[in-house]
């Protein structure tokens, strides 16, 4: 099977896998070129609330394919950085969700997802120390604001793998399940995702990865969404919201 990336959409959850069993699901230059407009399309279906990214079958993301690092410049790193930055900047709650391995590349994706939820067996590294790799600034910075600067130097210098507890630990993982779990959780909790207010999500995932120049342009929002007004009613009303901001 040719490497390539699969999406679909089921009750407003997006979900795309990551697809080369050949190679542990590596990402190809055409994986990483073709992601961000995948992400524009996903992004511009009002009817995507959230989205799942996963690797098929038992393994996340091995990294990027290394055959490719052999070209000459560095336009595999701008193409990764590229889809990195595309999926942190998409505009609705975004899950890994993660089994067997998550290095390298895979890694680079995964902690740029809103959460990361993983099976108890996943391993996670950064492998660049061993290839003689500079990592990228933003990603680097990316890392260290989710795991803190002494974990993201210890993943960075030594290259190492670090199993699923320690990355709960650190968090880099938001919740482990056992093997056969996982599937299940994520359809449970990416449905109570689907269920609360876009505006809530779309202004939180903003304040929380620093943007500090739209506090009016939410609050503007927020008065003509009538999303307050929902949920309070809803609430009063002892039923369920109906709300209707769709970004």
């Amino acid at each position: 099977m040719e490497p390539q990336l699969k999406a679909s959409v089921t009750d407003g959850i997006a979900t795309v896998v990551i697809a080369n069993p050949a190679k542990r699901n590596a990402m190809s230059a055409g994986m990483w070129r073709a992601l961000p407009g995948l992400l524009d399309r996903l992004a511009a279906d009002p009817a995507v609330r959230v989205l799942v990214l996963t690797g098929e079958g038992d393994t996340f993301c091995a990294g990027a394919d290394i055959a490719a690092l052999r070209e000459p410049g560095d336009e595999q790193q701008a193409l990764a950085v590229r889809a990195e930055e595309a999926l942190a900047a998409f505009p609705r709650p975004t899950l890994a969700a993660v089994r067997g391995y998550c290095v390298g590349g895979g890694s680079q994706l995964a902690a740029a997802c809103d959460l990361r939820f993983a099976e108890e067996d996943a391993r996670f590294g950064i492998t660049p120390s061993k290839l003689g790799i500079v990592y990228p600034s933003s990603s680097t910075r990316r890392l260290a604001a989710l795991v803190g600067p002494s974990t993201a130097k210890y993943l960075l210098f030594s290259g190492e793998l670090i199993d699923a507890d320690r990355a709960l630990r650190t968090g880099f993982v938001d919740e482990l399940h056992p093997a056969g779990e996982l599937d299940k959780r994520v359809a449970e909790f990416t449905r109570v995702l689907a269920s609360r207010s876009l505006l809530t999500q779309a202004a939180a995932k903003e304040f929380a990865d620093g943007r500090l120049d739209r506090d009016a342009h939410w609050a503007e929002q927020a008065r003509g969404s009538g999303d307050t007004a929902e949920g309070v009613a809803a609430f009063l009303e002892r039923r369920a919201p109906r709300f209707t901001y769709g970004g």
